[in-house]
């Protein structure tokens, strides 16, 4: 039996029906919902200072956060500001760059950076030059090690050939762009004009330039979008052969993101529909020899995914599955979420009060989470439970100094329906994710959750899991 025959299995169409409900992707665990303002910026620079104190100080991985677009597209969920302003443009850089001057002076020069990623908004409706000026401005501040994997999110669109140059000038290897169809009646509907020709055009510039890992992101569940549309879409990208290949799904909450109202769901593809899409989309791309690592995720046999996942060293962050386990995460800009120790922390998710901080001399942090020794524990089941399919029950019960089975007694039981519907499969010693089970991570997951009956059921906060 293959893959694609051995996920599908039996009843797979009720399965999906009755574990569709809304929960958390658990990029983070606990997850935002729970951060507090009791945790501000003066808790923030305390375990700042803590931390870098610390004998056993982690790597860096920093993450900044560009909010900005020049269009609105109708499906995003990303935190965003729409501005054609460029005088707005310019006063972020500014604030950043001093945030970033406050960070470093907290941070022991001797730490490594790992890691660095921007998101957004669209970071190349920056100009070069502006680019440019960020990018060196934080190597000036922090310690880079010669091989730290340096990634940028891209939109095509009125990209030029000047801004790849740049981000491969300030070191960027790995580039990530959204596509998300290329079928151009699911464009029309969410609002974003980019064909294929100005994609396939980025792509080969970058390739030009020598970047190391090219991401491409795309959806599943748009309005207009049909299982024939996407397969075009599939075979076009798979031509492209990109490293790794995202393909979410549509996270459709227009009770928080009110601009998803533009969208019509009477367009939208039905349940049935959209399970078809995404088993079609499985087996297109593990056909095409691409490994199916999780969740949405899929890689190359010899990319570094693949191989973290192997060695059971992935790990997930708020960008999604990442190789480097064990660094603090540090974000930077609006809304950005900072992961450090047992700390979790993000910053003003407005602009004014973004600026207003900074002003103070203050870090941007409005909102945060210090981990309790449960927090811990049930992260580290959660995390395993998604990267590597399997947990050693033991390798738990060691690390933690628990019994599992008296521990989780309760989380057990809540795992005994999917058990019995063959998602997960149990005995004395491990926990393991079956074929079918890859496609209810999500569900799995929130078994361990010792928070979900805290959140408000009067409307939903997650989106939903299938």
């Amino acid at each position: 039996m293959n893959f694609v025959d051995a996920l599908i299995g039996n009843d797979l169409a009720e399965l999906m029906s009755k574990y569709d409900r809304p929960g958390p992707r658990y990029t983070s665990y606990p997850t935002a919902p729970l951060f507090s303002k009791d945790f501000g910026h003066e808790a923030f620079k305390e375990e700042l200072i803590q931390t870098n104190h610390s004998e056993n100080r982690a790597d860096i991985s920093l993450y900044a956060h560009i909010p900005f677009c020049d269009t609105l597209c109708y499906f995003c969920g990303c935190t965003t500001v729409i501005t054609q302003n460029r005088e707005r443009i310019k006063e972020y850089v500014k604030y950043l760059k001093r945030e970033v001057d406050l960070l470093s002076s907290f941070t022991a020069p001797k730490r490594k950076v790992v890691q660095m990623h921007w998101g957004g908004g669209t970071h190349t409706y920056l100009t070069p030059s502006e680019i440019l000026d960020v990018a060196s401005h934080i190597r000036e501040k922090f310690n880079f090690t010669d091989d730290a994997e340096i990634s940028v999110e891209i939109d095509p669109r009125d990209l030029t050939f000047s801004h790849i140059q740049t981000l491969r000038q300030c070191g960027f290897n790995r580039i990530s762009m959204g596509v998300q169809d290329f079928n151009n009646d699911v464009l029309a509907a969410i609002n974003r004009d980019q064909g294929e020709a100005i994609t396939m055009k980025a792509i080969e510039q970058s390739r030009s330039l020598g970047f190391s890992s090219i991401n491409i992101d795309l959806i599943y569940g748009l309005p207009l979008q049909t299982i024939e549309t996407f397969d075009k879409t599939l075979e076009k990208i798979i031509k492209i052969a990109p490293e790794r290949i995202a393909v979410y799904n549509f996270a459709y909450v227009p009770w928080m993101k009110a601009h998803q109202k533009l969208i019509n769901p009477e367009e939208l593809p039905t349940p049935q529909n959209k399970l078809k899409i995404l088993l079609m989309t499985i087996k297109k791309l593990t056909d095409a020899n691409y490994v199916y690592i999780g969740m949405d995720h899929f890689a190359k046999a010899d990319d570094e995914l693949t191989i973290a996942q192997k060695t059971k060293t992935l790990h997930r962050n708020f960008q999604g599955y990442s190789t480097k386990a064990g660094c603090d995460l540090f974000g930077l800009g609006m809304s950005s979420i900072s992961h450090f120790t047992t700390n979790y922390a993000q910053n003003a998710k407005l602009l004014p009060d973004y600026y207003r901080a900074i002003d103070a001399g203050q870090f941007a942090t409005e909102v945060g989470y210090r981990m309790s020794y449960d927090d811990q524990l049930r992260k580290y089941i959660i995390m395993r439970l998604m990267c590597d399919l399997i947990l050693d029950i033991s390798d738990v019960e060691e690390k933690f100094r628990i019994n599992f089975g008296e521990y989780f007694k309760n989380s057990l039981e809540k795992l005994q329906p999917l058990e019995e519907d063959g998602l997960i499969e149990r005995n004395e010693s491990h926990l393991h994710v079956t074929t079918q089970g890859r496609l209810f991570l999500r569900n799995i997951a929130m078994c361990f959750d010792a928070y979900l009956s805290k959140v408000s059921k009067e409307k939903p906060i997650f989106s939903r899991t299938i």
